[in-house]
């Protein structure tokens, strides 16, 4: 998480009336806590300190295993990170269907990633077996897209 946004929110936090904020992101999560005004402690003098605001990342969970078998044939897994699409457009035809012949170099879905448009390419010839992805659905980098066989 971007270092001015972090503070952007430990601001928020503090001046607010909320005690505790939980926010994830692709990237993992941030949980930033208030503590409460009542163990804020006295210095001399009288003068209290404000009470700190402590953040801290939560570590992300471990995906869990598979449970369903790798697929068998040519796996075309995602070259990137972002939002796996099936055709160049929402009014077009898919680029490839269940049982289309593909060729090396034949375009077969795009990946959205910083609105930009990544056209993903067979790396295999055969044919499609399987879509392993959600037209719109978020992909990980690696993550299986579709099988050729």
């Amino acid at each position: 998480m971007d270092l001015r946004k972090l503070k952007t929110l430990i601001d928020l936090v503090s001046e607010s009336n909320i005690s505790e904020l939980e926010i994830a992101e692709a990237d993992g999560k941030v949980r930033i806590v208030k503590a409460s005004a009542q163990a804020a402690p006295a210095a001399p003098g009288g003068i209290h300190y404000a009470p700190a605001v402590v953040a801290a990342p939560v570590p992300r969970a471990q995906p869990e295993e598979a449970e369903t078998p790798m697929p068998t044939g040519n796996v075309v897994k995602s070259p990137m990170v972002g939002t796996f699409y099936r055709s160049a457009s929402p009014a077009s035809d898919p680029f490839i269907q269940i049982g289309s012949t593909v060729k090396v170099g034949d375009p077969i879905c795009i990946i959205e990633a910083m609105k930009i448009m990544n056209e993903i390419e067979a790396d295999a010839a055969g044919t499609i077996r399987e879509i392993l992805c959600e037209n719109g659905q978020a992909v990980e980098f690696g993550q299986p897209l579709f099988v050729i066989e």
